[in-house]
């Protein structure tokens, strides 16, 4: 579906976008219309954020051709993961954000990742994502999203870095990369900033997933350790579903001992 289909399902009306693809919306980096959310078609950021923590996984899905990836967020869900973050390094993104978003509705949390920019963050909530991840702290993308309404998990490492983009207004801190500093240092951060919602990502794998999560993740950001490059490769779909259930046992049985 294209990004203008989805005003036309809109409850609301703009008439200078019929037959208009993505590229009108921008003039010299200036969108020509407000972005505009049918409420048929989006989710409120407390339902988004609400299943995010409960399923606990956030499914990063990076490829060198987006084609297959439909059919990766679909074996992801068959195993229980719902949050499904498609990243701006797949070649056209916002065109596989869409197809995603029309194929799985809101059986899923779709979102967008590697969102270094307030254009990106634009292309990628028309094209249906619900939240949106950077690996750095961009104030800008910040305001944007919750202008908006959006949720946004900018990337941090220093605890200076967390209570910016907590300050700011970020609804969840992405700490990365965590493989550089594992569950040790997530529960230092956790120690002196509870308040702050931390997601882990990089390092996150089956072996220390429990543990991320004993140290005070809410969720956990998994990428290549869930969706295996190989298994996408191959069309190894049953592969990543076993990988996904998997992790949501795990989450299940780790907070089960609190």
């Amino acid at each position: 579906m294209r990004l203008v289909d989805r005003f036309r399902r809109s409850s609301y009306s703009v008439a200078c976008v019929e037959s208009t693809p993505i590229g009108a919306f921008f003039g010299n980096g200036a969108p020509l219309i407000p972005l505009i959310y049918s409420k048929e078609l989006s989710m409120t950021k407390d339902t988004t954020l609400s299943r995010m923590t409960n399923s606990g996984v956030v499914a990063v899905l990076r490829a060198p051709n987006g084609d297959i990836l439909g059919d990766v967020a679909e074996a992801l869900l068959a195993g229980g993961v719902e949050a499904i973050e498609i990243t701006f390094t797949v070649p056209g993104a916002h065109r596989v954000l869409e197809q995603v978003a029309d194929r799985l509705g809101d059986r899923i949390l779709l979102g967008a990742g590697t969102v270094l920019d307030t254009e990106t963050a634009r292309v990628a909530l028309l094209a249906g994502a619900e939240f949106v991840v950077s690996p750095v702290v961009n104030l800008d993308v910040i305001r944007l999203c919750r202008r908006y309404d959006k949720a946004v998990m900018p990337g941090a490492l220093t605890p200076t870095e967390v209570l910016t983009a907590w300050e700011a207004g970020a609804d969840i801190v992405k700490v990365f990369p965590s493989d550089l500093t594992g569950p040790k240092y997530l529960k230092a951060l956790h120690g002196p900033l509870p308040q702050v919602q931390l997601m882990p990502t990089g390092g996150v794998n089956l072996d220390t997933a429990a543990d991320f999560l004993r140290a005070g993740a809410c969720a956990l950001g998994i990428g290549g350790s869930l969706v295996e490059s190989k298994a996408v490769a191959a069309g190894d779909m049953q592969r990543i579903e076993s990988l996904a259930r998997q992790y949501v046992d795990i989450i299940k049985k780790t907070r089960a001992e609190r």
